[in-house]
């Protein structure tokens, strides 16, 4: 068992910031990458960000010079610092996860977690 425990959602008024955390425990022998997803209501989740163990940085275009995601390796822990919202930033942000579950495994795993509601207000 994986679990993916996230938090720092919440209201913010646009232009201001939040900081979303997420800290992968359980079954996990090796981390390939972390990451952020989102999905607002009536549309389809979509990545945010994702970062890998070497540090490359992937980000969607409308998260490019606002949005910053880090990684703690030895903590297992992701960040999303997330700076000038916008009302359509609203969503439910999930952690990310792509992982081996032991050695032996061939192909990583992906797994997100339960979600954290960010809401930005006009």
């Amino acid at each position: 068992q994986v679990q993916l425990v996230e938090s720092g959602g919440g209201l913010v008024q646009a232009g201001g910031s939040l900081r979303l955390s997420c800290v992968a425990s359980g079954s996990i022998f090796s981390i390939s990458a972390m990451g952020w997803y989102r999905q607002a209501p009536g549309k389809q989740r979509e990545l945010v960000a994702i970062i890998s163990t070497s540090g490359t940085t992937t980000y969607t275009d409308s998260a490019k010079g606002r949005f910053t995601i880090s990684r703690d390796n030895p903590r297992d822990t992701v960040y999303l610092q997330m700076n000038s919202l916008k009302p359509e930033d609203t969503a439910l942000y999930y952690c990310y996860l792509n992982y081996r579950r032991d050695a032996w495994e061939t192909r990583p795993r992906d797994h997100w977690g339960q979600g954290t509601q960010v809401t930005v207000s006009s």
